[in-house]
């Protein structure tokens, strides 16, 4: 295992390399600071590598692990660790960040180097959140990273973008208090502790678990976002630069998922075992209901807007079924998210880039004059549908077969919404794609550039190599999720 504070270093230096990205000024020096955000970008990537290369998968436990006093008086740490479920995603994070940097490449032009320094600080500062070990640490992180997602909206959104990046904030924000007064409650319970590994081990009685439970529920379902506080995320989406719905969808999302399993489900494993069902249920309702709703949308945007909604209902429908397979099902799920989700808003910005215009009705024929374009596309839509030997399938064929175990009518429930994401899926693609051209203006467009076809490229191998070899990530997580399902499996009532 590395010396070096390998953590520290994946959630500083993006935020140092933004700050400097933003000490490069006005738009005269956008070269510069597009090359800049660039750089950054890469060497933010490259020191997460040797987490997955050294990482010890027979170890369920934290490793990497940096402790400092930060404020001695109330026994608040500076205390960074990873496991294998949480490595996974700081890896995901620092990557996708590569990704946003090179999508606006062409497309920002007004506030350059605003835009890449917001996008490096906010990968810092989620690496943070995954990083956490530390209950105020993580606390700061979670907030903080608010900030440049709020601006990145409000500033480089839509026409609507303040109303969206308003809405954002407020469900966010509402979210973020409870979270913090369960903080509260536990650093009394546990005689004046922020760390979250002892919370793991605290005896709590089924009353106050209950309240934790359900302050926790809420303030990570509007994250995920979980049926029915999701309200906020089609506008977030459909207003948000490329950029800002990529890393929305690929990592955002994935915020209140984490926290489910590193507060809900090991804090309280009895009020969690006690409310399963009621998350079940929500899950199921996010599933079928949010895919029938994606199904007769017009904008592109909202429809991926509400395929991600869905999709993270199979995440939490698989935490709850309290099984290796299901948690490990989800987690595949929401890595795979990452690459298919980031791709499908990719590409939907490299069509807005060309028509301005994301309604279906515009399009038609693509396929004649974008076909490399249209056969990336077509990718990425079977990945989201949950075609096999793409990554989409791996997470969801783990849920449904926990679920089997758990409950056959879950099961099917959750099986039958994979017919509903096949068809919006494929009948956005037929009407946009496939057919005659439809107007003058799909006749005018160019196909993808080669910094277009280099971003869809990686994210089309990343999205089939976890589809056709799964096993690298899932041997990571195994003995994570194994110790996760221990403290799940003991009872802290006295």
């Amino acid at each position: 295992m590395s010396t070096y504070p390998l953590l520290s270093f994946a959630i500083w230096i993006p935020i140092v390399a933004g700050v400097a990205v933003l000490a490069t000024g006005s738009d005269r020096n956008a070269p510069l600071a597009r090359m800049l955000a660039l750089f950054g970008a890469i060497v933010s990537f490259l020191v997460t590598i040797p987490l997955w290369t050294s990482f010890d998968v027979a170890n369920g436990g934290m490793q990497f692990v940096e402790l400092k006093s930060w404020i001695p008086r109330f026994n608040i740490n500076y205390h960074l660790g990873v496991d294998g479920i949480s490595m996974l995603f700081v890896l995901l994070n620092a990557f996708i960040t590569i990704i946003v940097v090179a999508a606006g490449w062409e497309v920002i032009k007004q506030k350059v180097a605003q835009y890449n320094a917001a996008f490096l600080i906010m990968s810092g500062l989620m690496n943070g959140i995954f990083a956490s070990v530390d209950g105020v640490l993580f606390y700061v992180f979670f907030e903080a990273s608010l900030i440049p997602l709020y601006l990145i909206i409000g500033v480089w959104g839509g026409p609507n973008r303040v109303y969206a990046a308003f809405k954002f904030f407020l469900y966010t924000l509402f979210g973020s208090l409870l979270l913090l007064l369960s903080l509260m409650y536990l650093f009394i319970h546990s005689g004046g502790s922020f760390s979250i590994l002892e919370w793991h081990k605290l005896p709590i009685e089924l009353g106050p678990q209950i309240w934790l439970f359900l302050a926790f529920l809420i303030a990570f379902a509007v994250k995920v976002p979980m049926w029915p506080v999701h309200t906020w995320l089609p506008d977030a989406h459909v207003e948000a630069p490329t950029g800002g719905s990529i890393v929305l969808a690929a990592i955002a999302l994935k915020l209140g998922a984490y926290g489910f399993l590193r507060f809900s489900l090991p804090i309280a494993p009895d009020a969690s075992h006690e409310l399963s069902g009621l998350v079940v249920a929500l899950s199921l309702i996010a599933v079928v209901y949010i895919g029938f709703v994606a199904l007769v949308q017009e904008d592109m945007k909202k429809l991926v807007a509400y395929s991600s909604i869905a999709h993270m209902g199979f995440v939490t429908l698989g935490f709850f079924m309290f099984s290796s397979m299901g948690i490990e099902g989800a987690l595949v799920q929401m890595v795979s998210h990452g690459f298919v989700s980031g791709a499908m808003f990719f590409c939907i910005g490299v069509m807005y880039d060309r028509l301005h215009s994301r309604q279906i009705a515009d399009y038609g024929g693509v396929v004649n004059t974008m076909p490399k374009f249209a056969a990336l596309f077509m990718l990425f839509s079977m990945a989201n549908a949950g075609l096999p030997a793409t990554s989409g399938f791996v997470g969801e064929f783990m849920i449904i077969l926990g679920a089997v175990k758990f409950n056959f009518w879950v099961a099917f429930a959750a099986a039958t919404s994979l017919i509903i994401g096949a068809a919006y899926t494929l009948w956005m693609y037929k009407r946009v794609i496939f057919g005659d051209v439809a107007n003058d203006h799909v006749a005018e467009l160019t196909d993808i550039n080669k910094r277009e076809f280099a971003i869809l490229g990686v994210l089309a191998i990343c999205t089939l190599w976890m589809g056709l070899y799964p096993q690298p990530f899932t041997e990571v997580m195994h003995a994570s999720v194994n110790d996760l399902l221990r403290h799940v499996a003991i009872s802290k009532i006295q």
